[in-house]
């Protein structure tokens, strides 16, 4: 009887498997069928780079289940997103895969999951590259499969490579992964944001036996156009016009936390049904938000780079960027969660004049500089292990800047880490300030490439594709640039106005420390502040250089000298108004400043008169006192009040007290001064800012 080859066979399965996962009339795209082949019947190592919603989840899923019906033991996926996570486990679903996962969310699981990896009783476990960091995990999970691991894959394999743009460190502990396993185990990587700089490094990375699957990266249902409008005012203007006439539902992409829940707070007040999503959510909130977006339940979600890859919803009908993003790399991710299903998207950036700061302070904190590196290396070497919060109170850096080195130097194995106490190791370790200087040099090209993309001169498409080094890259006849504008830039001056008095009204209230810093006063760990001592939340007129009193503040901070009076009474009615203390102050009082001793306590004075209160210098700044804005951590900033600024006690009155500063940021400042007073004998604190200085991207 004739039989076919093994080859034909194979190749039936994996159709009837398309059509399984995504429909009767389901047919292979390019490349795809030659993907799976590799992985099935060569098993060897394979790099796909192909467009976003070209199917290269369809790759590993198919394949997956071909080996495991040939009595292969399980996938392991790497995996950098929760959201892309849970997309995933949907998917394979639909073909009768099982799929685990072990991440931050699901901890209770954890024991489950690892005794049905060790009974061979799922498909695909899917972990996030942090977790190989994990001496549990590597210790206990990673030996228990049952069959070993029948394939490897790493999705979104760009982050291995620092040429990449989106470069995560945990990734380089893949590569110590892949060391340890035999060559008949094949190895899938892919990503749709490599140009040919970025598939070189992670071929050094993978093996010189990696095969490459290249497609052409140009989406030919998205249809480009960049706006350039300069005010945020006249942003939200336009989205408040525009979002209503775009097709379906989609993602408005910020760059910080507090611009998606602006953002999405204006829409509703103009009847759009828009919903913040960022990195402060709860998991839970998170996936509530991502389910009404996929049911066409939300107009938009207002989201940071969080909703980002893997965001599966083929009908998403448009990203608008609300400001740009640092490359065009980047943008292009983004923009490809748009018209996967085949229907047409529109992808609209706006950018204004705040993108090139935003994006230089990305720059800056991208790496740990080698000065950082070294501080903690030092702080290592002199002790016997040391847990974070015992490093910061060594060092002057933020909470972030000395995680971000931790994870770098364990990557490159100088430090190690058991649990929660880090140890310095005896490898060689010298900083490398050549690569500083390379991938800086690296973030800034890209910067000047995305200045040029948003001009807009040239098919915007085609700019894409050829940033990715395709060399299919051709004007696609469908941007602005090739067909003119898909979208009026013009605004409403009435909306405009509207969007300035939004900004304006757009008051925030920022919670006081509650817990004083492990280190503070020598104490060795943290300690609650006494509720009698504790001052009220903060209330914030805005946020520094926003298109309402932002500007306002910091025109009068650094160009005038001198803080308006139209911030006096926009202070004074909005203390008089929605914002009334209770009890109302009786006295007012200001954040002494040896450099600017009378900004912000000029201002203190004439917004006392305004409200018809008593002003007194309480608060005296010592001489040779640091600047605060220096200090980087929460000790630090505790500390450099505590011990810069005493209390002049014949000036406290004992009724309650309007404290008043120009820009908050951490929140010590206020809540260090606030204690004192209480202390010395004052009422009630009330604090109140200008400004709120808004830096978080999460």
């Amino acid at each position: 009887m004739f039989r076919k080859p093994e080859s034909v066979l194979n190749g039936e399965r994996s159709l009837a498997l398309l059509r399984q996962m995504i429909g009767p009339g389901a047919s292979f795209r390019s490349g795809q069928r030659e993907a799976i082949n590799a992985l099935t019947d060569e098993r060897g190592r394979l790099l796909v780079v192909q467009s976003t919603g070209w199917g290269k989840s369809a790759v590993y899923f198919i394949a997956t289940k071909m080996r495991r019906e040939h009595g292969h033991g399980p996938t392991l996926l790497i995996s950098p997103l929760l959201s892309l996570m849970r997309n995933q486990i949907q998917m394979a679903n639909r073909l009768g895969i099982t799929a685990v996962t072990i991440n931050s969310t699901n901890d209770q699981d954890w024991s489950n999951v690892e005794a049905m990896i060790a009974n061979d009783a799922c498909d695909i476990v899917l972990i996030s590259p942090e977790r190989l960091a994990n001496a549990r995990f590597r210790s206990s999970t990673l030996p228990s499969f049952a069959k070993g691991i029948g394939m490897f894959v790493v999705d979104e394999a760009h982050c291995i490579s620092d040429w990449g743009h989106d470069f995560r460190p945990d990734y380089r502990r893949i590569v110590g992964v892949l060391q340890s396993l035999p060559d008949s185990i094949p190895v899938l990587a892919t990503t749709a944001t490599a140009n040919s700089r970025v598939i070189a490094d992670i071929g050094e990375q993978l093996g010189a036996t990696l095969q490459v699957i290249r497609g052409p990266l140009a989406r030919k249902t998205l249809r480009l156009q960049t706006i350039r409008l300069d005010h945020q005012a006249e942003r939200l203007a336009w989205l408040a016009h525009n979002i209503p006439t775009l097709p379906g539902s989609g993602i408005i992409y910020c760059l910080t936390v507090a611009d998606t829940e602006r953002v999405a707070r204006w829409l509703q007040t103009q009847g759009i049904d828009a919903r913040p999503y960022n990195g402060r959510m709860q998991n839970d909130e998170r996936v509530a938000l991502e389910d009404l977006l996929i049911e066409n339940k939300v107009k938009a979600l207002v989201a940071t780079v969080a909703l980002g890859m893997g965001f599966d919803k083929p009908d998403l009908g448009f990203v608008v960027h609300y400001q740009r993003p640092g490359s065009v790399v980047a943008y292009y991710q983004q923009v490809g969660r748009a018209g996967r299903g085949g229907q047409d998207a529109f992808a609209i950036l706006l950018n204004g004049t705040e993108d090139d700061d935003i994006q230089e302070y990305f720059i800056r904190t991208a790496f740990p500089t080698a000065d950082e590196a070294s501080q903690v290396i030092s702080e290592l070497e002199q002790s016997e292990g040391l847990k974070l919060g015992e490093l910061l109170t060594r060092v002057n850096l933020s909470r972030g800047r000395v995680e971000n080195a931790l994870r770098h130097l364990e990557v490159e194995g100088a430090i190690t880490r058991d649990k929660s106490t880090y140890y310095r190791t005896a490898r060689a370790w010298q900083p490398d300030t050549e690569r500083e200087v390379r991938v800086t040099a690296l973030r800034r090209n890209e910067l000047a490439r995305m200045q040029e993309f948003v001009r807009g001169e040239h098919c915007l498409m085609e700019f894409v594709a050829r940033e990715l080094d395709d060399e299919l890259a051709r004007p696609c006849g469908r941007c602005s640039a090739c067909t003119g504008p898909l979208k009026s830039r013009d605004v409403d001056p009435a909306v405009v106005r509207s969007a300035i008095a939004f900004l304006k009204r757009d008051v925030r209230h920022v919670e006081m420390k509650k817990q004083l810093p492990a280190g503070f006063r020598g104490h060795p760990t943290r300690r609650s502040i006494p509720p009698e001592l504790l001052p009220q939340p903060a209330i914030v007129l805005c946020v520094y250089g926003d298109a309402g009193w932002g500007q306002y503040v910091k025109e009068g901070k650094y160009r005038d000298g001198w803080f308006s009076d139209e911030l006096v009474e926009a202070t004074a009615l909005l203390l008089l108004g929605s914002q009334r203390p209770d009890p109302f102050p009786e006295w007012v009082t200001a954040v002494p400043s040896l450099r600017h001793s009378e900004l912000v306590a000029g201002f203190a004075q004439r917004l006392a008169r305004r409200l018809g209160l008593e002003f007194r210098p309480a608060l005296i700044k010592l001489d040779g006192a640091d600047e605060q804005k220096s200090m980087q951590n929460s000790l630090h900033q505790a500390q450099n009040v505590d011990q810069s600024t005493r209390v002049d006690k014949a000036a406290i009155r004992t009724g309650t007290v309007l404290l008043v500063d120009d820009l908050i940021d951490s929140a010590w400042t206020l809540t260090i001064c606030g204690m004192k007073l209480r202390y010395a004998g004052s009422g009630d604190v009330f604090p109140v800012a200008l400004a709120e200085v808004a830096g978080d991207i999460s």
